[in-house]
């Protein structure tokens, strides 16, 4: 069977991964019309905003939204003349971890997904090839395929791919600009196969064909949970070691380096920190702890459970160190943290670190001065409120007190801890912070990021994550 040459593409979800990822499909085959279309109709205006105010902050996207938008590039709230009018749909829409029901905290809410594959089987009225996206469990396309075949019209048929993204944010144009793969799965029949040829043909344009890998339909799904749970099971594992290292007085910089030159390890995600965040791997490490479970692995189940738990501990170990460090009562105290994104280079807070700690902070009673540079005022506040429920809003606003520089941030306060590694907190006038602050002014370094005899010159008391104090 002959593949299709895809001429339109369309992309249901216009959020971190088929935004950034559709635009740059765009900017590489200007021959192909690629739309993006969304519910949401702020996000849509967002992303037409004139002034390229986009709703995500990712390095590069301005450029590349702004290299084809308005020529084979369009942004629009019209969901159903997007699927009639393509040949290929990217479905990349939110699978948040489930909150109540079967399967709360672990498996993946996939109320999204079956909403977009019944709106295709509805309005389609000729073939395509619709492509799953979005991270999901192993064998969502299954349940995908029942749905479109049990809905389709006559004469229409569906073809079912896989194509995870395997996107870091702050990096994510560089990667897709540059990928070390791209992962295609199909079902392993003449037109699934074909299918496969044209998603890979359009990939083409710009990446090898050696690293186009193309597999079967369940390996391509489990390979994404797999790469993200290792990944994450890197950072687990250094920052295992990092509260080691403190109670020995060992540094966890020069551990990290030594292990990493050995060629079967390498240096990769060794660097200690208060812990990772970020919507996949937390996310899709409960997913693989939910498909063991429910494949009766038990012991493979809670293996994988030891990730998670192991970076809920380091967020905790490293707020209390804070408390402790600080006479063991932080009570009226203002502590400045600096960061709320969960990485530098995005406005994504999903799973933040200083989400836990804040939180932790506010239960001590303390008073958190606050700064991010992307981050906006009303994610705070939504993320703060959610991470503790029994405040009121108004409450954590009392305790709570945004800033718009870090050098306000840092005026009066006993502590500042450094949540995110933001550029700019190294290049920050660490005197003019020290001269404004009470004394003894400590900072607790949970990005291994500042220079601690530098500071320690100054006057500061630094702790760092993963070296001792001995």
């Amino acid at each position: 069977m002959s593949p299709v040459k895809v001429q339109k593409i369309v992309c249901i979800g216009a959020g971190y991964v088929g935004g950034p990822t559709c635009a740059v499909i765009a900017q590489k085959c200007p021959e192909i019309i690629v739309t993006i279309v969304d519910l949401n109709e702020a996000r849509i205006n967002a992303w037409n905003d004139e002034q390229y105010r986009l709703p995500i902050y990712e390095p590069g996207l301005v450029e590349v939204v702004r290299s084809c938008r308005g020529k084979n590039l369009f942004f629009s709230t019209d969901v159903d003349k997007g699927i009639q009018e393509a040949d290929l749909i990217f479905v990349s829409v939110n699978t948040p971890t489930k909150k109540s029901g079967v399967g709360a905290g672990f498996a993946a809410d996939l109320n999204y997904v079956e909403l977009a594959t019944r709106r295709i089987a509805a309005v389609a009225t000729s073939n395509k090839i619709v492509v799953e996206k979005s991270t999901v469990p192993c064998r969502t396309a299954e349940s995908m395929r029942t749905i479109l075949e049990a809905n389709a019209k006559p004469n229409c048929r569906f073809d079912i791919l896989s194509n995870p993204e395997f996107l870091a944010e702050g990096t994510a144009i560089k990667d897709l600009h540059n990928p070390d793969r791209v992962l295609i799965g199909s079902l392993q029949t003449p037109e699934g196969l074909a299918a496969c040829q044209s998603l890979s043909d359009v990939y083409a344009h710009w990446v090898s064909r050696d690293q186009i890998l193309t597999v079967g339909l369940w390996s391509s799904e489990l390979s994404k949970l797999a790469a993200n749970a290792m990944l994450a099971q890197r950072i687990s594992s250094i920052n295992a070691l990092s509260a080691i290292c403190e109670a020995t007085g060992a540094n966890i910089d020069e551990v990290a380096n030594a292990v990493g030159y050995d060629s079967r390890i390498g240096p990769k995600f060794l660097k200690a920190s208060v812990g990772f965040g970020g919507s996949c791997f937390q996310k899709d490490i409960l997913n693989l702890v939910y498909l063991s479970e429910s494949l009766h692995l038990p012991e493979v189940a809670a293996y994988w459970r030891q990730v998670v738990e192991m970076n809920e501990h380091q967020k905790s170990r490293f707020a209390k160190r804070v408390v402790d460090s600080l006479f063991n009562t932080i009570t009226n105290k203002r502590i400045t943290v600096l960061g709320f994104a969960f990485k530098a280079d995005t406005g994504d807070t999903r799973e933040s670190a200083a989400i836990s700690l804040i939180r932790d902070f506010l239960k001590e009673k303390a008073n958190v001065n606050l700064y991010d540079p992307q981050v906006e005022e009303y994610q705070i506040w939504q993320d703060l409120a959610e991470a503790s429920p029994n405040l009121s809003l108004e409450t954590i606003k009392k305790q709570v007190n945004i800033c718009s520089s870090s050098l306000e941030a840092c005026k009066d306060a006993e502590a500042i801890v450094i949540a995110t590694e933001w550029k700019e907190f190294k290049e920050i006038d660490w005197e003019t912070v020290y001269q404004g602050m009470n004394k003894p002014a400590f900072v607790f370094d949970g990005r291994l990021l500042v220079d601690e005899d530098k500071l320690t010159k100054i006057g500061f008391k630094v702790i760092t994550i993963g070296r001792g104090s001995l």
